[in-house]
């Protein structure tokens, strides 16, 4: 673990730990922990008085006192909690005056912050109940500095869209490892918890490429941390769920893009009838995108871990569950075509439980043929269904921003601003069969309401001293019900119904699987907390007291409550 700030003398420890549990431990009061999803506010208007504190500033950028209700909303859609106020921050400075202000009026105020970037939270974790809410997109103007060299990275403001990070650094031929399946997000929300798709069983999750953070902690304080200065900082913020500091900048690591940019003018439209008005990229490297089918879990999950162990292997690798799908391959002709027109055609899925592999390949169209022989050797060492064989060639930008092409439909379709009742789980990989057969052969019943993703990564490519938790064993399973109700439908298509499964879903992994974990936590209870983080736990009550002692930052994550701070608590402080 990375070095603290300060070391408590070892005849102090024992008082130590009494303070932080008395301090930290104690469960939040039950009205923070209903289940309401509403605020008691329930305004549009926050009408906090003129002598309001944070009116007393004088800043850059400017606070926001009306009008609020966008701030109570996230992409969960299910919890709604109104602030006091919003700050939109021309400069770090404007956030760190803010939040010190918010400290210094200490436990009576009330007061609390939260972070929010482009609003993407499930459970209304940047939200801030008559709190402070704190618009990250804001501080993006200050803009991106691509560093080229040996060991290449891109310095980035936290508020920073992971879509623009890939179009600048794209420029200098270069781009992040890991991503998230959908790259409009921002950076700061993401390394907050882990950032995972289907590059982490590369390169790891998206907090394991990180080579220097900027926070702003809970007193107001402007640190610069990485894994050499400030580091017990620098690993307890990255998936710290915002309880340690805000993240201002990110050094993002960087590697050779699979794509080179030139603009010539182009009048034609873009591919799916995207409009270009006056240039479009030119890609000098594509992706070689492919689907195929599984009839057996056990096969489908032996060729995911073979490629994820091969020397040479693919560079992106992610797989879905398919439960009672029709006309599954003729869904996949509109973008994919069957490497076996005939077979595919005699394909039959209704009815059927089937695992879907989804693989890709980055390649120099230059060097078409090599790659094309390489992808065929890697397929000819898998199992998969003859028959079931998609392939598609896209540039690299339409493959890693494919989830807002399906946005961008939704949208159109007003099935967007609908909730998300999510749920996240990893799986260790020695229960995972028996998960496969409990919980896709009994408690899900199809998958027409949302995907379902299943594949593996390796904990060896996943830095353990950060604040992210894991199951303790060496491959484990990211699943994830990306379950959404449909509008006027039944009841089994239900925001309610859909939760009930998904606990159901918890209630069997915790009962029956040691070390399972939930990716994306949302508990009710310290103790479920304090269960989630497991030998992790005082840890992270020793940075909270350090970085944020009245517990400002990220309340709706509810894992610590602000109150009043215990004096002894200070290291100086020779009375204790």
């Amino acid at each position: 673990m990375g070095s603290s700030l300060f070391k408590f003398k070892p005849n102090k420890y024992a008082l130590h730990r009494i303070v932080l549990v008395l301090l930290l431990s104690c469960t939040p009061d039950s009205t923070d922990l209903s289940s309401c999803h509403t605020s008691s506010n329930g305004l549009r208007s926050s009408s906090v008085p003129s002598d309001f504190p944070l009116r007393r500033l004088t800043l850059d950028g400017h606070f926001e006192f009306e009008d609020l209700s966008h701030a109570a909303r996230d992409f969960g859609g299910r919890y709604h909690y109104l602030p006091s106020a919003i700050l939109h921050p021309n400069s770090v400075a404007d956030i760190s005056a803010t939040v010190k202000l918010v400290f210094e009026l200490g436990p009576s105020s009330q007061l609390t912050v939260a972070a929010r970037g482009h609003g993407h939270s499930l459970q209304g974790q940047a939200q801030a109940h008559k709190g402070l809410v704190i618009c990250m997109e804001s501080v993006r103007s200050q803009g991106m500095r691509v560093h080229a060299g040996k060991d290449p990275f891109v310095d980035t403001p936290g508020g920073e869209l992971w879509i623009n990070v890939l179009h600048e650094t794209l420029k200098h031929g270069l781009a992040p490892r890991s991503w998230t399946d959908y790259l409009h997000l921002t950076v700061g929300g993401t390394l907050s918890n882990a950032g995972i798709s289907g590059q982490a069983f590369l390169h790891g999750p998206q907090i394991n490429n990180i080579l220097e953070l900027d926070v702003i902690t809970g007193r107001g304080d402007i640190l610069t941390c990485s894994d050499k200065q400030n580091s017990d900082l620098f690993y307890g913020v990255l998936g710290g769920l915002g309880q340690f500091g805000i993240i201002t900048r990110a050094r993002i690591s960087l590697g050779p893009a699979a794509e080179r940019v030139k603009h010539i003018p182009q009048k034609e439209n873009f591919r799916r009838g995207l409009k270009r008005n006056i240039y479009m990229t030119c890609y000098t490297f594509q992706v070689m995108w492919i689907k195929m089918l599984y009839h057996e879990f056990s096969t489908f999950s032996r060729d995911q871990e073979h490629l994820m162990s091969s020397g040479e292997t693919f560079d992106y690798m992610e797989g879905f569950v398919m439960i009672n799908r029709t006309g599954l391959l003729d869904n996949w002709r509109s973008s994919f075509s069957p490497k076996d027109p005939v077979r595919a055609d005699q394909f039959i899925s209704d009815g059927k439980i089937l695992y879907c592999l989804e693989v890709a390949k980055y390649f120099d169209r230059h060097e078409q043929d090599v790659a094309e022989r390489g992808v065929e050797r890697l397929l000819s060492e898998l199992n998969y269904i003859p028959a079931t064989l998609f392939l598609s060639e896209v540039s690299l930008v339409e493959f890693l921003d494919r989830v807002h092409i399906s946005e961008m439909k939704l949208r159109e379709k007003g099935l967007w601003e609908i909730p998300h009742p999510w749920l996240n789980i990893l799986v260790p990989r020695r229960k995972i069969h028996g998960f496969a057969e409990q919980v896709f052969g009994q408690i899900v019943t199809d998958s027409n309401n949302g995907p379902i993703l299943i594949y593996p990564v390796n904990q060896s490519r996943w830095n353990n001293e950060t604040s992210l938790v894991t199951p303790d064993e060496d491959v484990f399973y990211i699943v994830a019900f990306l379950s959404s109700p449909i509008p006027s439908a039944s009841t089994r298509d239900s925001v309610e119904h859909i939760l009930a499964r998904n606990q159901r879903i918890v209630n069997y992994c915790f009962r029956m699987i040691t070390g399972c974990k939930q990716y994306l936590p949302h508990y009710s209870t310290q103790e479920e907390w304090r269960a989630h983080f497991g030998p992790k736990w005082e840890v992270m009550m020793r940075r909270k007291l350090l970085y944020d002692p009245l517990a400002i930052l990220a309340p709706r994550q509810r894992i610590f409550q602000k109150r009043r701070p215990l004096r002894a608590l200070n290291p100086k402080d020779k009375s204790t």
